[in-house]
């Protein structure tokens, strides 16, 4: 992290928390974190905070440690979802980081308490039944952090006719993942697939666990997760058409952030939903490719449209349910 992202830091324990939360995105978001270096240096703190904070949680849940049992991991949610809600930050570099970047942007804690009630889910839920469960569950764990990420990228329209296309885009993220990941979250006992849906082809549990040991794809479950691919890309269009109402220094981030993921499903689609024993990738000469124009479209934009007011910070946004 270099000196001009933490320039106004002045406090050596929190520059310290954010420069935790840039290593841990950099270390396991790597779409995501090549997306924040389109960034102006003031704005990348905050979106490692949040990144780190979210990262934080998914440890919890899955950590594969065979003598930590779920209720060992509801206990240790439960703590830092007390810590976070009495700002509590005591020895957590990361509670220090997202703290300190909820209280500058004005990020609301409902949109927080949304995530984590999504996160305890996982401790229980193994299926959703239909569309709209499942719906509950990405608001909390995807649609938020859009949602959360508004204040920071700032906007040219209002926040709220803005924030349905922000949640959206972490929607379409959500979605992304839980089609390129059916394997490994079936080996967690999950599945993130609408059960009417998939039973619509004659898909159920016994099916893509079968599907997991052969690793290979029935044809059922091709037609299934191609019904899935096709919700999913209606989402990122819907999301796309966003991007023009956050602020200009912000548009290419997450044009790039946008245009790498929608990529990886592509490569599902390409690959022919072989999604067990095999994980969609961008290659790393596309996304660095990709990144390159996206840096070129962040660096005349910020020429163009500098450092916006800080008082654009305080915006609260929420969203109805």
């Amino acid at each position: 992290m270099n000196r001009t992202e933490l320039a106004d830091l002045t406090e050596p324990q929190l520059r310290d928390s954010y420069r935790r939360c840039r290593d841990l995105n950099a270390r396991f978001g790597k779409t995501f974190f090549l997306a924040t270096r389109l960034l102006a240096s003031d704005q990348r703190p905050a979106v490692h905070a949040l990144y780190g904070f979210a990262r934080r949680v998914d440890d919890i849940l899955d950590d594969l440690d065979p003598v930590v049992t779920s209720a060992d991991r509801e206990a240790r949610l439960a703590v830092l979802a007390r810590q976070f809600r009495a700002g509590d930050c005591a020895g957590d570099p990361v509670l220090a980081a997202v703290l300190h970047t909820a209280d500058r942007y004005g990020i609301s804690g409902e949109l927080f308490e949304a995530f984590l009630t999504s996160m305890r889910m996982d401790l229980t839920v193994t299926d959703y039944e239909n569309r709209h469960a499942l719906d509950r569950y990405v608001y909390g764990s995807a649609e938020v952090i859009g949602l959360q990420l508004l204040p920071v990228l700032g906007t040219i329209a209002s926040s709220e006719t803005a924030a349905p296309y922000a949640a959206s885009l972490g929607k379409a993220f959500q979605l992304t993942n839980f089609l390129r990941d059916v394997d490994e979250d079936l080996g967690r006992g999950r599945i993130y697939l609408p059960a009417d849906e998939l039973a619509a082809s004659g898909v159920d549990r016994d099916l893509l666990l079968w599907c997991r040991r052969e690793q290979r794809v029935d044809p059922r479950v091709r037609e299934a997760l191609a019904a899935q691919h096709a919700i999913t890309r209606k989402v990122y269009d819907y999301a796309r058409d966003g991007i023009a109402l956050l602020a200009p220094r912000s548009r290419p981030c997450v044009k790039t952030a946008l245009t790498l993921y929608a990529e990886i499903l592509d490569r599902i689609e390409d690959n022919g939903f072989e999604v067990f024993g095999r994980r969609a990738r961008v290659g790393r000469f596309r996304r660095t490719y990709v990144g390159a124009v996206g840096l070129g479209h962040a660096r005349w934009a910020r020429r163009r449209w500098p450092r916006r007011d800080e008082s654009a910070h305080t915006t609260v946004v929420r969203t109805p349910r």
